[in-house]
């Protein structure tokens, strides 16, 4: 703690004080309290002045140079604090650690003892106000498993190779605002796939790890901010240490096993949280094991193309998450993205997910009920936080305490439903509880609820939002508290009555009793009237204090005695409440745990209650989830273009099916049919599906890829029926962009995608692809794309959708047992062309690109010549047996190109000859006719 410091000559105290704080914290901005504001000083004061737009200005001298200097107001410091954060600064909180008067108390030069008391950074925010309610704020340690270098000799010389990359690596995060926390263990190639379903908002690593090819690019990818540690933070056995401290146990076996990478994982991250928090010990639930197995995996660019949690402008309207979220409350909304995220593998668990949305569907007054229930339940997780960090506020209190009565109010609901006193739907009435709502129920009815009289009848209803102020105690809690304000109030009234007093004695009128921080209680008279009071005989009674530019300022000993007695009531009662705070305070601490399963329960029930409502509201379905290869989908619909649909009333949204793998129970299932009109599809691995633009494929491939996500995260699907195999993979390269900070061209990151797909996917991957190859020449492309399918039917083996307008690929379902071809179906009608969105088997006899264009606003001239392009290039195609010969026949191109676009050697055809001698304005209609005639006929003699 800086107290009085050795002051340098020429450097008063305060900066001195400053400067050594400073020298502490080298690479954050310093807020250094002074009263009512936070000062910041020389390179800190111009960088928060350019990034705050705050006005710089300078105070006093150092080293003969100007002080810069800015400042932020205590109680806008929140907002400040953000917009710092967002711009990637961290901060050091410096607070004043004592009463100024305390400091006096030592002397007339000593100042006011100061110390940081937290470095915010943006993993480890835990305001409300810096946080989205809806996400999660990872704080996220990287560690890679040692690697040796990969050396070769050149010329005699050691050379290295590039630097060597990991094969395994450890991720904890911790989300220090609510005390969620995971670890795991991935491979390399999984790496990225994992940090962008995490999100960090701030990765910490050694610098040898942010070095490495494979990762830092990454990291940056995901958003974090990334902050380099020392080396040796990464131990193991420090990182267990800490664990074991920090959950209050002697041995961790009951939370899992963890690797050695994980533990210096931990260690990183735990190490890192108690030099951020000053020593101070956030709230933490048992780490929960996470890594490929239990997951669906799916890889960095997939969750970008199918937009998951945020539209591909960044946004949550238009993802997924922003289409079936009905969640009302922020715990419940962090939980659907944490489930849309991380999809499962494990049937039973999403079974029981499945049975829960199942329940609270066909209950749905229970249904309603619940949700009334948790409409305003405030965020139990954040307060408990806030509170443990020593942070929280009144409304803290408050919200703990109608958390709790949420989660009886709930309990009660679901213990009336499993006694079979529950609602009633379709005559039915419901006895029991599905496994997870019961489990539900049970951690909602738990020993935290004998806190929630407690905070009820010591809290107001609407507390304030700062300690310091009080007034946050109800009456009747605290005996001596009582005591305390009711002598307050009793000083107030008895001041009132010292002014009437006071008016009455010396006939002065405008005579008032004020207060402020400066001078306490006095009386203030204005100018004019002051004579009384500076004559006999009221002279000896009013002692003079101050003179303003309008009116003179007195005091009485009377005055004086009760101002004591005003001020000491006053401290005591703030004091005791001070207490009550901390009393109650660490009684939730005493119940963080319980407090933690109570919160998860309440977010659980609202993601499950908020599942029921989207599928009632959008006519979703229940999956059946199997072992088996199928991937069986009746009626199919894209969840946020059928919304978007419906918002713009733009008419309803075409449902297709889409079958791919063998069902190894259809002979015993024969409620299910085969799609109507796919017999030669039936059983069929991979589809590969034609038709022009914008007639629906990118939309038909997302949309089953999505379906396949939201059932294995346990939720309803938009399909009247859906048969799935578990998808243990899940790739989806629909479109590409050029990465240009890494120096990758859009065709190179399409080809990277591509290569990921076919390194990883296996017999049960669910493989998205979209138009592969069109990056490159045409015949390049068609080579690639022509490659790829082979190696998808005869090496993955996986369940697969094919976009292409590569239609020379559809021979291959004729050679290749487990291909069929599909197409979306469209209708011509007077050169203009109708997308009719279905899906149907069979191939695409052309891709209507020129249609496409036209309806996309080219210019007449442009469609007009694109049309007698495409018509010479079939022509040729016609004649040579194949594209080779029309696609490299320049001359081709010259003797069609318009007149105005030829040199002037070239010499006309007899063909635009002909043309030109034609008056159309002249012509009879039979005379038309035989000038088409001679057109075609000149048309067939050309070279």
């Amino acid at each position: 703690m800086a107290g009085d410091p050795v002051v340098p000559a020429g450097v008063t105290p305060s900066m001195a004080q400053f400067l050594e704080i400073k020298a502490a914290n080298p690479d954050s901005i310093l807020w250094y309290r002074m009263g009512d504001f936070y000062e910041l000083f020389f390179e800190d004061a111009v960088a928060a002045s350019e990034a705050l737009g705050i006005v710089l200005t300078k105070r006093g001298k150092h080293l003969g140079q100007d002080i810069p200097m800015c400042g932020v107001p205590i109680h806008r410091a929140d907002e400040y604090l953000q917009r710092l954060i967002k711009r990637g600064f961290r901060v050091a909180v410096c607070e004043q650690m004592e009463d100024p008067a305390e400091a006096r108390k030592r002397g007339a030069k000593s100042i006011v003892r100061r110390d940081v008391v937290r470095l915010v950074t943006p993993g480890t925010l835990t305001e409300d106000s810096l946080l989205d309610a809806k996400a999660r704020n990872y704080l996220t340690a990287v560690f890679p498993a040692p690697v040796a270098a990969v050396t070769k000799l050149a010329a005699g010389k050691s050379q290295t190779k590039g630097v060597p990359q990991p094969t395994s690596i450890a991720i904890a995060s911790l989300d220090i605002s609510t005390g969620e926390f995971e670890v795991g263990e991935v491979s390399a190639a999984d790496f990225p796939g994992e940090l962008v379903r995490l999100q960090p908002s701030e990765v910490i690593a050694s610098d040898a790890t942010f070095a490495l090819d494979d990762i830092k690019p990454w990291i940056g990818h995901a958003g974090g901010a990334m902050t380099p540690v020392p080396a040796p933070s990464f131990d193991s056995i420090a990182g267990e240490r800490l664990l074991k401290a920090q959950l209050g146990v002697s041995d961790l076996a009951g939370f899992g096993a963890f690797s050695r990478l994980e533990m210096a994982a931990i260690g990183a991250l735990l190490k890192y949280v108690e030099l951020t928090q000053i020593g101070k010990r956030p709230f933490l639930r048992p780490p929960k094991k996470t890594g490929i197995g239990a997951t669906l995996v799916i890889d960095a660019a997939s969750r970008s193309s199918l937009e998951l949690l945020r539209s591909s402008s960044g946004d949550k309207v238009g993802s997924l998450f922003g289409a079936i979220d009905r969640t009302i409350t922020g715990a419940g909304a962090r939980e659907l993205a944490a489930r849309l995220a991380t999809p499962l593998c494990a049937i039973d668990v999403i079974q029981r997910r499945l049975d829960t949305v199942g329940f609270l569907v066909d209950a749905e007054l229970l249904r309603d009920d619940l949700r009334s229930a948790l409409r305003m339940t405030p965020d139990i997780a954040r307060a408990v936080s806030r509170l443990a960090l020593q942070r929280g506020s009144p409304r803290d209190l408050g919200s703990v305490r109608d958390g709790l009565a949420a989660a009886q109010s709930a309990s009660g609901l679901l213990e009336k439903a499993r006694l079979g006193n529950g609602s009633k739907t379709n005559g039915l009435r419901h006895v029991g509880l599905p496994d997870e709502l019961a489990s539900i129920a049970q951690r909602l009815d738990t020993s935290a609820m004998a806190l929630a009289a407690k905070l009820k009848a010591a809290i107001v209803d609407d507390p304030p939002p700062f300690r310091r102020d009080g007034g946050f105690v109800l009456e009747g809690f605290r005996p001596d508290l009582d005591e305390a304000r009711q002598l307050r109030e009793d000083s107030r009234k008895v001041m009132a009555a010292l002014e009437a007093k006071y008016v009455e004695q010396t006939g002065v009128k405008s005579l008032k009793i004020r207060y402020n921080n400066m001078l306490g209680y006095f009386i203030e008279v204005t100018a004019n009237a002051a004579k009384p009071l500076t004559s006999p005989p009221h002279d000896a009674m009013f002692r003079h204090r101050q003179t303003m530019s309008n009116a003179m300022r007195f005091t009485t000993d009377e005055l004086i005695d009760i101002e004591g007695r005003i001020a000491t009531a006053g401290e005591r009662s703030l004091a005791l409440e001070q207490e009550v705070f901390n009393e109650l305070a660490g009684e939730i601490g005493g119940q963080e745990q319980a407090l933690g399963n109570l919160a998860a329960a309440l977010a659980e029930l609202d993601c499950a209650a908020g599942l029921a409502a989207v599928a009632t509201e959008q006519n979703y379905t229940r999956p059946e989830l199997a072992t088996d290869t199928a991937f069986d989908v009746r009626g199919g619909r894209h969840p946020v273009v059928e919304q978007a649909l419906d918002r713009a009333k733009s008419g309803a949204f075409i449902e297709n099916d889409c079958q791919l793998g063998r069902l190894d129970t259809l002979e015993h299932t024969p409620e299910i049919q085969r799609p109507t009109g796919f017999d030669d599809t039936a059983d069929r691995r991979i589809w590969l599906v034609t038709g022009p633009n914008m007639a629906g494929k990118s939309t038909f491939l997302r949309q089953n890829a999505l379906i396949a996500v939201m059932a294995q995260m346990g939720s309803f699907v938009p399909a009247r029926s859906a048969r799935i195999g578990l998808v243990d993979r899940l790739f989806s390269r629909v479109g590409a962009s050029d990465d240009i900070a890494r120096g990758r061209s859009t065709f190179m990151v399409e080809m990277v995608e591509t290569a990921g797909i076919l390194n990883l996917a296996t017999e049960r991957s669910l493989v998205i692809l979209d138009e592969v190859g069109r990056g490159t020449a045409t015949f390049d492309g068609l080579s690639i794309a022509w490659a790829v399918v082979e190696y998808l039917h005869d090496v993955c083996k996986c369940r697969a959708l094919f976009a292409t307008h590569y239609h020379e690929l559809t021979v291959l379902a004729g050679r290749l047992a487990e291909i069929a071809n599909a197409t979306i179906d469209v209708k011509e009608w007077q050169d203009e062309i109708v997308f009719l969105h279905k899906v149907k088997a069979g191939a695409a006899d052309r891709s209507y690109g020129i249609q496409v264009a036209k309806l996309a606003g080219l210019p007449p001239a442009v469609i007009t010549r694109a049309s007698a392009v495409l018509r010479l290039l079939e022509k040729a195609d016609q004649k040579v047996g194949g594209h080779t010969s029309a696609l490299t026949d320049l001359p081709l191109f010259a003797a069609t190109r318009p007149k105005s676009h030829v040199a002037a050697e070239v010499k006309a055809s007899p063909l635009d000859d002909a043309i030109k001698g034609i008056n159309p304005d002249e012509l009879t209609p039979k005379a038309a006719l035989e000038a088409l005639y001679r057109l075609k006929d000149l048309s067939t003699r050309r070279p």
